[in-house]
């Protein structure tokens, strides 16, 4: 029997296929913008004026940059579903800080977070990160895969191929958790026993670019890389 080629999986695989290319073209705008952007740097040093323009792909209309004293990580408290997936059931403000965040979970799964999102195109750190950078990149549609000393290694090092070729995800270690294999998206949190776990493709499938995501299709590279 041939392959369904209209499956939900091939559709999501053409999706996520179809951003990247998306992205590329963006990095390219991008570099070329940044070259302009340089003459005209230039150009103001000889007339005695110096002009900073940085740009961020951020789309989010209610965005702004906080004072370090008005950072939230969010209030609320999560509500467990019949698939042990955990939603977050109350406000996350989503404005850009540069001071540390108090989240009231961990890992946080969305708040106030730095400018800068962390890298997430199958990345995988072998160093904690910075929750303020993860959190901008789930904002962004990523699924951000944590794990403790606990985690087995077969575990760890398999989740870390599922992240390599998986766009829009990225993993990292997280001693401050309560179970050893946590998986986390924008709002969404849930804790899987192994990587063999079915709740690992099921969220996944539902989180990756999924519903929750507040900037779909914003990048997952040109962040910071730890």
């Amino acid at each position: 029997m041939g392959t369904d080629q209209h499956s939900p999986a091939s559709a999501r695989a053409a999706r996520i296929e179809e951003m990247r290319r998306a992205e590329r073209a963006r990095a390219r705008r991008n570099r070329v913008l940044a070259v302009a952007a340089s003459v005209v740097v230039v150009a103001g040093l000889v007339v005695g004026g110096v002009v900073l323009v940085r740009a961020q792909s951020d789309s989010g209309t209610d965005k702004k940059t906080a004072a370090s004293g008005d950072a939230k990580g969010g209030s609320g408290h999560f509500t467990t579903g019949a698939d042990g997936v955990r939603t977050w059931s109350g406000k996350l403000a989503r404005n850009h800080v540069t001071a540390k965040v108090s989240y009231p979970m961990h890992p946080p799964v969305g708040g106030d977070h730095n400018p800068v999102w962390l890298n997430c195109d199958g990345d995988v750190y072998k160093e904690p990160v910075r929750d303020e950078n993860a959190v901008h990149a789930l904002e962004h549609g990523a699924v951000w895969v944590t794990y403790t000393e606990k985690a087995r290694k077969a575990d760890v090092d398999a989740l870390a191929a599922k992240v390599k070729r998986t766009p829009y995800s990225l993993m990292s270690p997280y001693a401050d958790q309560a179970a050893p294999l946590v998986l986390s998206a924008w709002g969404h949190q849930v804790s899987v026993k192994s990587a063999s776990d079915p709740e690992v493709d099921k969220f996944f499938a539902a989180y990756v670019q999924g519903k929750q995501t507040p900037e779909p299709g914003a990048s997952c590279t040109g962040g910071v890389m730890k």
